[in-house]
């Protein structure tokens, strides 16, 4: 498990990555099904914390990772942050979630 930032394109999740051969990226490239799980921040009955557990089959884009990665940025750093923080970073890839099911505890679930 690692953790990674998140965003949306229409239905589907993304994911940015400098680096193609990081090993997430492989086993995604020998199996597409993957899980991606969010905590949320509320208390729900039965006394859990809210969470999501999305579900969906993953494709490898080559590049934009880059790009991605500034706009998720001013999500999760800040709209000021400037990141990676390297003058010409590699393109990358971009992990592209078709999402098949959601679960978990939280609003979505009821």
């Amino acid at each position: 498990m690692t953790g990674v930032w998140v965003a949306l394109d229409g239905d589907d999740l993304l994911t940015a990555h400098l680096n193609p051969h990081l090993r997430k990226l492989e086993n995604v490239r020998r199996d597409p099904r993957v899980a991606i799980s969010f905590e949320g921040s509320e208390i729900r009955p039965p006394g859990l914390l809210e969470y999501l557990v999305v579900h969906g089959r993953a494709t490898i884009e080559e590049g934009g990772a880059a790009e991605l990665l500034q706009e998720m940025a001013h999500v999760y750093l800040g709209p000021d942050v400037r990141f990676p923080k390297m003058d010409n970073p590699p393109s990358g890839v971009r992990m592209r979630i078709a999402v098949e099911r959601v679960s978990g505890v939280g609003p979505w679930a009821d």
